[in-house]
């Protein structure tokens, strides 16, 4: 029976191929969702000097009138590069 017509035939072997791209496209889609994604993902740009400064705030590393002060001074450097 060696030789014995074309097995799955053309169709077979196209339904065989688009399985099996889906099936490991639904594993990468999975793993690229289940992973956590990190602060230098957003675009890949740094943070901005105020968004330093907001989350040492929110983190308590500086007190409200260092904040108040540094958001005066970047506001000020800011108008004075303009």
């Amino acid at each position: 029976m060696m030789g014995y017509g074309w097995g799955m035939g053309m169709g077979g072997w196209i339904f065989m191929a688009l399985f099996w791209i889906v099936v490991v496209g639904l594993i990468v889609w999975g793993v690229s969702v289940l992973l956590p994604r990190t602060r230098s993902d957003q675009a890949g740009r740094p943070e901005r000097p105020e968004e330093i400064l907001d989350r040492r705030f929110a983190l308590g590393e500086i007190d409200v009138e260092q904040y108040r002060r540094a958001r005066e001074d970047l506001a000020a450097a800011r108008s004075a590069r303009r």
